[in-house]
């Protein structure tokens, strides 16, 4: 049962309960999950159906309904990080045969929002829209050691089995090690950590303040990346990031005057 107060918070909380492995759900199993009563979940539904967010396939099944879709098309017309990123991402992925990727950074989930590949059949097993985990691979090692010590130092206690690499790091003092490395770098690396044969090489994005909003990632057959090119994707990876921060920064100091 989720513990939630106040109508609008209620009401997201029924949203939050779709996910990829659970994408329909009944009104009794809503029930179960939030502990609503039936006139209350019935109540929140009517709403969220009069506006377009879920749909009812019949009296027992509800899905996401298409005011969701509406909006994933207004926030890729609007997002001021998609437009400062899609040439960018277009660009790596051509140079480096590969797939690049930006990353949204919220709450304490990774989604891709944008993305760019060189190959008609990316390899990515992590497509726009479907979080990404939270302690493995680059683009999320390139998030989390830019977070405060106190948030960052939480995170990785809270999913410590995704940090640990073996044969790199084996607990949380190596984990925080590693990481250090990355804020010293400005840039991540990942070997097969998310999807196998693949090479990850991510660094942060940033608007107004040293909190990160997002990593640009690219990714690419292992096999065809040796030390020297290794080398150029990082640069390329890490120059690229503070191009797209550097054009946020005047919208968050807007937002923020």
């Amino acid at each position: 049962m989720t513990s939630v107060s106040g109508s609008g918070e209620r009401i997201l909380a029924i949203l939050d309960l779709f996910t990829g492995d659970k994408p329909q759900w009944s009104p009794e199993e809503m029930m179960g999950a939030l502990g609503y009563t039936r006139p209350t979940l019935y109540r929140y539904l009517k709403t969220l159906k009069d506006a377009g967010y879920l749909a009812a396939l019949s009296q027992a099944v509800y899905t996401l309904g298409p005011r969701v879709t509406e909006l994933d098309f207004l926030m890729q017309r609007a997002d001021p990080l998609i437009e400062a990123s899609q040439l960018h991402l277009t660009k790596l992925a051509a140079r480096f045969q590969g797939s690049a990727f930006i990353v949204r950074w919220y709450g304490r989930k990774l989604l891709c929002v944008a993305s760019a590949s060189a190959n008609a059949k990316p390899r990515s097993s992590y497509p726009r829209g479907r979080p990404m985990p939270l302690g493995r691979g680059a683009i999320s090692r390139a998030i989390v050691a830019f977070l405060p010590l106190r948030d960052r130092s939480t995170l990785i206690d809270e999913h410590l089995s995704e940090f640990i690499i073996p044969d790199v790091c084996s607990d949380k003092g190596e984990v925080l090690g590693q990481l250090k490395q990355v804020k010293r770098e400005g840039v991540a690396v990942a070997r097969g950590e998310v999807t196998p044969g693949l090479l990850g090489v991510a660094s942060p994005v940033f608007a107004a303040d040293t909190t990160p909003i997002a990593s640009l990632c690219v990714s690419c057959d292992e096999t065809l990346v040796d030390n020297e090119e290794l080398e150029k994707l990082r640069e390329a990876v890490r120059h690229a990031s503070q191009e797209i921060s550097s054009v946020l920064a005047p919208f968050s100091t807007r937002q923020s005057a």
